[in-house]
């Protein structure tokens, strides 16, 4: 890919242009790069605040400098991957979006034209591309060590990578069998006696882990392993006694844990296992005066060698715009807060 840096005369002190040439010129892949009636390319303009006029392979870039130069390098970035077979989405383009102009994605390898290897997680009805830095990070973290903790705010992929790890571990028989463990805390409100068996009573809690599940291997294929216990669902009091080996087991909400869970959950891991702890610090639902086992373990372990710690920001979230500006809006509130206002109920 070339990317022609002479431009135009600026209309204004304060906007520049800058045309792009994107190579190979095919037709197939631009399309995809330009979504829709050019939906991605006006995406990209509303979130930078610059204009996109382009034909063919020729593209010309107004607007701020800073923000034309991110454009041009993410625009050069998500043209190589569309070549290199990766779908291009609305929600795969706001994160891009997101690091738009900062050292993330020139540690994708957009600058220059240079693109980084692409890491797929490949299951049985879907490839799943991990999107960032952060999400990058907690897939080759999860490869690589044991136990390994994702904390950070809601949309984040934090579960959803996770899960897809463990279906791709499970089809290329790394491990034998899948264990999804999520403490059974109400989130706020008294939902009363569940009828049913085990199974029944914590579906609700389990339920997005299921929803990842069918997305990645088919409702008839997680039934059967959930029959014949290669998927395993248990609350996590329900670990104490057992040592897991050759699993893949993830524990969820794990802000939920108390600190006497957490060290319980840690200790059943087996040979041949990967264990992955995900949670948000921000959404506890413990009762007043109780210690989340999250936040104590990231004081204490950090240091401990084989252990992984990925944290992830309000820049990672991956959901509609509108939860990142509603975390942002919460956090900055939290930051406002008074002692006496944060212990208050």
């Amino acid at each position: 890919m070339d990317l022609n840096t002479e431009s135009p005369t600026p209309p204004s002190e304060a906007a520049t242009q800058q045309s792009l040439s994107l190579e190979p010129n095919d037709p197939r892949h631009l399309a995809l790069l330009c979504g829709q009636l050019d939906s991605h390319l006006r995406q990209i303009e509303k979130r930078l605040g610059i204009t996109i006029n382009n034909r063919g392979n020729q593209f010309l870039l107004s607007g701020p400098a800073d923000q034309v130069s991110a454009a041009a390098r993410l625009l050069q970035y998500l043209y190589a991957e569309v070549c290199q077979g990766v779908g291009l989405s609305p929600e795969s383009l706001h994160l891009q979006l997101q690091q738009s102009g900062l050292e993330a994605l020139d540690e994708h390898g957009a600058a220059g034209g240079q693109v980084a290897a692409i890491q797929v997680i490949r299951t049985k009805r879907a490839s799943v591309k991990p999107r960032g830095k952060n999400q990058q990070g907690y897939v080759r973290a999860i490869k690589d060590c044991d136990i390994n903790f994702g904390i950070g705010p809601a949309g984040t992929g934090k579960t959803y990578l996770a899960v897809a790890c463990a279906v791709e571990a499970l089809l290329e028989e790394k491990v034998r069998r899948i264990l999804l463990v999520r403490p059974a805390v109400e989130a706020g409100e008294k939902l009363g006696f569940l009828p049913g068996d085990l199974s029944q009573k914590i579906d609700p809690y389990l339920r997005p882990l299921y929803d990842a599940l069918y997305e990645m291997l088919g409702f008839e294929t997680v039934n059967k392993y959930i029959e014949r216990n290669v998927i395993e669902v248990a609350p996590l009091a329900f670990m104490r006694g057992r040592t897991l080996n050759n699993s893949f087991i993830i524990l969820d909400e794990a802000q939920n844990t108390t600190r006497e869970q957490m060290k319980m959950f840690l200790t059943r891991i087996g040979f041949g296992s990967t264990a992955v702890i995900t949670g948000d610090a921000t959404q506890i639902d413990l009762p007043r005066g109780v210690q989340s086992g999250l936040t104590h373990v990231s004081n204490i372990l950090t240091e401990v060698e084989g252990i992984s710690f990925t944290w992830f920001g309000n820049k990672d979230v991956v959901r509609h715009p509108l939860v990142q500006r509603i975390v942002e809006a919460y956090d900055a509130a939290e930051d406002r807060a008074t002692p006496l206002d944060k212990s208050r109920p």
